[in-house]
């Protein structure tokens, strides 16, 4: 997994802080049209809690796979849908722990149109999507579990406002 980098060492804790390790992940908001406006692919998962967490797809690229590659291939892979980039929306940046370390992770998305495929979880190699559903692209805000991931679907909005 070349999108992780450890910058600290699990064994020279300097003033006893946890190391930490660098993720990057891409993703996106994957519309399409609707009979009241545009509807988004998005999932359901169980966080490091056992919490239930309504999220936009993504995931970490693979080998020398760009940003905009991963995402594409992260959407259909939890969604079953297959997406066509339109254009970035941007990046948010969180941090979280693990018992051996923190983490410092930032994932970017991009507006990407649905071309094909049917809705399914079954394509998830990880197996971290337990459900995925369409929802109404005025609905998100009640539904996703981040704001970080609501403030992406806002700029979302924004973009294809500017485009009709």
């Amino acid at each position: 997994m070349g999108a992780r980098r450890a910058t600290g060492s699990a064994f020279s804790r300097p003033n006893g802080h946890l190391p930490t390790v660098e993720e990057v992940s891409a993703g996106g908001v994957v519309i399409t049209p609707a009979s009241r406006g545009f509807e988004v692919a998005i999932i359901a998962r169980y966080n490091r809690g056992g919490r239930l967490e309504w999220c936009l797809p993504k995931g970490h690229p693979e080998g020398a796979e760009s940003h905009e590659e991963a995402a594409v291939r992260e959407v259909e892979e939890e969604t079953g849908i297959a997406g066509s980039i339109l254009t970035q929306l941007g990046s948010i940046e969180y941090w979280f722990t693990v018992p051996t370390h923190r983490v410092h992770k930032t994932v970017h998305h991009y507006l990407m149109e649905a071309v094909g495929g049917e809705l399914t979880i079954e394509k998830d190699p990880d197996h971290e999507a337990v459900d995925v559903a369409w929802v109404n692209l005025d609905q998100l805000d009640r539904i996703l579990s981040f704001p970080n991931e609501r403030r992406i679907v806002a700029a979302a909005k924004q973009v294809i406002q500017d485009s009709l």
